[in-house]
């Protein structure tokens, strides 16, 4: 009985594999040979998960045609993946990815590094900061001294307790947004907003479009829920969006969604102006479709005297394409996992009756928690120190890749966690996988896009600063002369790898 679970096509792969070239060898570098060079692509398209575990791939005499290649180099490389256990085969069923024995399966968003491990590696890949004290425990603290009433109700607020929602809706309308209580959803952080949204409005095989580059998570989360991503390419540096091309990916291919982050794009930086915002909700309500606008880094600026656009959803005042989603993960701690959704009624009630088959409701406790910090003045005074403390950071950052990699091209965003990196020509690919070895764990930028784009950038961002930014610096730089001399690749010699992003 054959063990593969999907399939990917010659064409498919031949494509993702283009995707992986890195800069052309300099003079006195060895080159691998050709079914080297192609077992390891496939190797690291299997550790990123952009080819999934238990993928049977094309048979020897197909890819060998889309590759242009002899069949007796593919056949080499099939053979050097099964000795390395990242392939298996039965005669036949055809052959299948695999990961060989001890190693984990890869991951195929971005999740945080286990703590055992941050004592030996400088994590980049989690875009995250420590919870700001003391006003986390303060705010637990006074949670639990709200909480005996809820504790003699049945606990479950499929919309969100009353109270935090009628604080989020104030918030909105001190905006300049007048809001309703009855326009908010409580959600299970920012994820689980859009999960539902996904759910309710985009089902399986309905067209989605999204920036390019977007946020790993999210696109991973939209392909899971057999969407068909529709990418609209960025702008240069922080220029955000580009309208020509919304315009006519919203009225050529007619997506039921649209994602964007229009406050210090992740994994750019960029933040759209009042003109692109005031655009695109046009096109969108032209087109008929909806827009999903994630606010999640909204009070991240880190420039003092930045005055912050108008919210996406004020340009919708009927409130029939806007659906905006929040959350205290970003600004305040990603362990506080609390988002929302302020929409249209008639969209929330959707919403709060599709949650009866999910999640039922976010815990009660944290919602309280959220709710002391915005009555009391605690949030603005914790965001006040998480910017001052990622700007900190972001400036130790720039400053060290500027210092240690002069060739890698960056625009320092003016808010936000992330540092969207040119890498000179390398494969971000190959960074990662040898970052891991000497000490540094940075995502690969193919993870924010679709179908292999962005390979020679990753993404950096603003969680680590002084000597410690410094250190990450010299790793990535390190890792980068390996990935440049060829000699930072693999052939099964060196072991397992550990690779999550």
């Amino acid at each position: 009985m054959a063990r593969w679970t999907s399939a990917v096509g010659s064409t498919q792969l031949a494509r993702l594999l283009a995707s992986q070239q890195a800069r052309p060898a300099g003079a006195g570098t060895r080159r691998p040979p050709a079914y080297r060079a192609l077992a390891d692509g496939i190797r690291l398209l299997v550790l990123e998960g952009r080819v999934p575990v238990a993928a049977r791939l094309p048979a020897e005499r197909e890819l060998a045609v889309a590759l242009a290649v002899s069949r007796t180099t593919v056949a080499a490389a099939y053979e050097a993946l099964r000795t390395e256990g990242f392939l298996e085969s039965r005669r036949g069923a055809g052959s299948w990815t695999a990961v060989p024995a001890g190693n984990p399966l890869p991951a195929r968003g971005l999740e945080p590094l286990p703590p055992e491990a941050l004592g030996s590696m400088i994590d980049l890949g989690c875009a995250a900061l420590p919870a700001p004290e003391p006003w986390l425990t303060r705010s637990v603290q006074g949670a639990l001294e709200e909480l005996p009433p809820y504790a003699h109700t049945h606990g479950d607020y499929p919309a969100g307790l009353p109270a935090l929602r009628a604080m989020l809706a104030e918030r909105y309308t001190a905006r300049g947004i007048p809001t309703m209580p009855e326009q908010i959803m409580v959600t299970t952080g920012a994820m689980g907003a859009i999960d539902a949204i996904c759910h309710l409005f985009a089902g399986r095989g309905e067209r989605i479009a999204v920036e390019s580059p977007s946020y790993a998570n999210i696109l991973q989360l939209m392909r899971e829920a057999g969407a068909r991503l529709v990418p609209v390419a960025m702008a240069e540096g922080l220029g955000g969006w580009d309208m020509d091309r919304w315009r006519q990916v919203l009225r050529d291919a007619a997506p039921r969604l649209a994602y964007v982050v229009a406050d210090f794009h992740n994994p750019t930086g960029a933040l759209a102006d009042d003109d692109q915002r005031r655009r695109l909700v046009d096109a969108a309500r032209h087109a008929g479709t909806v827009l999903v606008v994630d606010e999640t880094m909204s009070e991240l600026r880190l420039d003092e005297g930045l005055e912050m656009p108008r919210p996406v959803c004020g340009f919708d005042p009927a409130g029939s394409t806007v659906i905006t989603v929040g959350s205290a993960s970003k600004a305040f701690w990603a362990g506080m996992r609390i988002g929302w959704v302020r929409a249209a009624p008639d969209v929330i009630r959707s919403l709060v009756a599709a949650r009866a088959y999910a999640d039922l409701g976010t815990p009660v406790l944290e919602q309280l928690a959220l709710n002391w910090l915005l009555s009391t003045g605690g949030w603005q005074q914790a965001v006040d120190v998480r910017r001052e403390q990622a700007r900190d950071n972001r400036d130790a950052l720039v400053a060290a890749v500027r210092r240690e990699l002069p060739g890698w091209e960056f625009d320092v965003p003016r808010g936000g966690l992330t540092l969207w990196v040119r890498t000179g020509g390398l494969s971000g690919s190959r960074l990662a996988e040898v970052g891991e070895r000497v000490g540094v764990r940075v995502p690969s930028g193919p993870r924010f896009g679709v179908d292999g784009a962005f390979e020679g950038y990753v993404r950096l961002p603003f969680t680590v600063g002084g000597a410690v930014a410094e250190e990450a610096a010299a790793r990535l730089a390190a890792a980068a002369r390996l990935v440049e001399s060829g000699t930072g690749g693999s052939s099964g010699a060196e072991g397992p790898h550990t690779f999550v992003a």
